[in-house]
Order: structure tokens, then C-alpha cells, then sequence
């Protein structure tokens, strides 16, 4: 049972309601698919849980959600609160862009006042730095009134991502950085590839990691959220590609979002598209989870199969299979003698 978020690898917490499944302070259930996902109040993804470990916490779920007076839902959508402090989403049969719309909008709506919030608190820690030292005499005028432009060195030189390559090593990435990476279709027409620039050096990516690397930088360009139109729109152009892995396909074939003619970089596309491009990449993660998972089921039931085999021979004659071998199709020569 996994405690940490697979994304931002904080903990989850805990939770005292579903004994089945103790971990996690907000979890989101399907009952009619049977899906479980712990959803980190971190980061807000959504951590699809391992198949042996939600069945009997997805009914838990549904038990803990019908006891629990306060609560409110749309025609497919129920979230409830439990007196202990967890929240449970409870997913019906919905429409897939309502769905998306919900599950997104609450991501990219509380980052966006995050982003506010941390941003104007850090300038004004550091204003106050700037005046404390200036009043003191351990900063002069001068500096203080390059406040602005100090702050600016700052935000632009700090690390925002850490890639970590296959062949080892970690790259580093600046906001500077980030503006430069580009979209493409992989060599063979089937994916993605991702270009990253570090610096004036630019290094090409495809499958697995060009997915992991632009997973990573996504939300750094995203840092500011959106408002519920925006990420309708970025919703609106999934749906019109039909699915996420077209969208992604789609976007990277595009010859457009150019910068000095070169087209493909992520800085230069709308917001809604860089919305849905987040989006996309979450849900290609999720979908390949979930072949994973019918990997698992398709063994299993091979190995069931196998076992039911045997069990159903152990109840028959010695000789049964000798018997039916013989006279298997003798019946339908008989009626096309007739």
C-alpha cells in the first residue's frame, strides 16, 4: 500500500474511516468500474490505486458516503464530507468533459490563488528584508532600489525542474529554460518527442521519457492555474480530438507555435492548449496504469483457467478424455448420414 504521492512524492496522510484502505485524506471511487484513487491535497493528481487493494475499500467508500449527511452532488458527480475530516468523491456514470471540467477545474482553480498567494507573500518577505537592511545600514539605497530587479534575478536563476535522465545524471531547469522546450512528433509518427533546452544546450527526448519530462515541466509553465473557462476550453479541445493520446499527436504535428521560426515550443501556445496538453499527459499516464492492469487481469485469468482445468478432471472416470476424443462429432455424422 502505497503512502506518497507518485507525482509530487509527498504524503498522502492518513485517514481513520475506510479500515480497508487507511490512506489518504481525500479519496475519489467508481463503484461500477471499480476504481479507487488517493487524491493529494499536494498537488491535487489523482493516484489510481493498485487493483488488489480496492475492492473491498471502494464498498467501504460507498457505505462511508451514504452515511454521511453533508454532502452535495450534480447528476454525476457526489462529494461528501466526513466528520473525521475525509472527503470522499463519488463517481457515478458521468459525461467525460463534465468529468474532466470537475476533476481539472479544482486543480488549476486552487493553484492559481497558491501561485498568488506564495508569490506575494515572497515579495513582500523580501521587500521587508530589503528595507530592515537598508534602515539598519547593512543595505544602502542603492540596493534597495534594485528590490524589483533582485527579486527578478532570483525567481529567473532558481532551479524549477529536475529531470533525471535514463543514462543518469540530473538536469537542472530554470523558468528561462522551461520557455524553451518544444513539442514534436516522434521520429516514427506514432508519439511525442520533447525537446529540452538547458542553457544553449538542447536534447531530444521520445517515448517514456519524453512523457516523464514533459509530465515534469507542464505544471511549472501552469504554474498560474486557470479559471473554470479557461480549463472548459482546454477540456473542449481533448474531446474534439477524440481522445488524449490524439490531442497529444495532434499538437506536436502542428507547424505552428514558433519562436524565431522554429515551431512546437510549449511557451508559445495558448493557455488552454497548455492546459490540455497537462491534461492529456496526466491521463495517458493513467490510461497506461490501466493496460497494466488488464496485463494482470489477462494472467490471471489464464492461471484460473488453468486451475479450473484441472479441478474439472479431477471429478471424471479415467479414460474421459480417450472417450470424448473418440466419439466427438459422431452425433453430426450421423444426422448428415440421415
Amino acid at each position: 500500500m502505497f503512502k506518497s504521492c507518485m507525482y509530487c512524492h509527498k504524503r498522502l496522510g492518513n485517514n481513520e474511516v475506510i479500515e480497508s484502505f487507511p490512506v489518504g485524506r481525500r479519496l475519489a471511487f467508481d463503484g461500477e468500474r471499480g476504481r479507487l484513487w488517493v487524491v493529494c491535497r499536494r498537488c491535487e493528481r489523482w493516484n489510481l490505486t493498485p487493483l488488489e487493494e480496492r475492492w473491498e475499500a471502494v464498498e467501504d467508500c460507498e457505505r462511508a458516503f451514504r452515511d454521511t449527511r453533508v454532502r452535495v452532488s450534480s447528476e454525476n458527480i457526489g462529494l461528501a464530507r466526513h466528520p473525521e475530516g475525509l472527503t470522499l468523491v463519488r463517481i457515478g456514470a458521468p459525461l467525460r468533459p463534465e468529468f474532466a471540467a470537475w476533476r481539472y477545474g479544482d486543480q488549476f482553480g486552487r493553484r492559481k490563488w497558491r501561485k498568488i498567494m506564495y508569490g506575494t507573500a515572497g515579495i513582500v518577505a523580501f521587500g521587508g528584508i530589503m528595507i530592515g537592511g537598508a534602515a539598519t545600514g547593512i543595505l544602502g539605497a542603492a540596493m534597495l532600489s534594485q528590490s524589483g530587479n533582485l527579486v527578478n534575478l532570483w525567481l529567473h536563476g532558481r532551479t524549477m525542474v529536475k529531470l533525471r535522465p535514463d543514462d543518469g545524471g540530473v538536469v537542472r531547469l530554470r523558468r528561462q529554460d522551461l520557455m524553451g522546450t518544444r513539442l514534436r512528433p516522434s521520429d516514427d509518427g506514432r508519439g511525442i518527442r520533447v525537446q529540452v533546452r538547458k542553457g544553449n544546450r538542447k536534447t531530444w527526448y521520445e517515448g517514456d521519457e519524453a512523457h516523464r519530462f514533459a509530465s515534469a515541466i507542464l505544471p511549472r509553465i501552469n504554474a498560474m492555474g486557470g479559471t473554470g473557462k479557461t480549463v472548459q476550453q482546454a477540456v473542449n479541445r481533448i474531446e474534439t480530438a477524440g481522445h488524449p493520446e490524439r490531442f497529444l499527436a495532434k499538437t506536436a504535428g502542428l507547424d505552428a507555435y514558433l519562436d524565431q521560426g522554429v515551431p512546437g515550443h510549449i511557451g508559445k501556445m495558448p493557455k488552454p492548449t497548455q492546459l490540455a496538453l497537462e491534461m492529456a499527459l496526466h491521463e495517458e499516464q493513467e490510461r497506461r496504469a490501466l493496460e497494466g492492469e488488464l496485463w494482470l487481469l489477462e494472467r490471471a485469468w489464464e492461471e484460473a483457467e488453468e486451475i479450473a482445468e484441472i479441478a474439472d478432471n479431477l471429478f471424471l472416470p479415467e479414460g474421459t478424455d480417450e472417450f470424448l476424443d473418440e466419439h466427438r462429432g459422431v452425433g453430426a455424422r450421423g444426422q448428415s448420414d440421415q
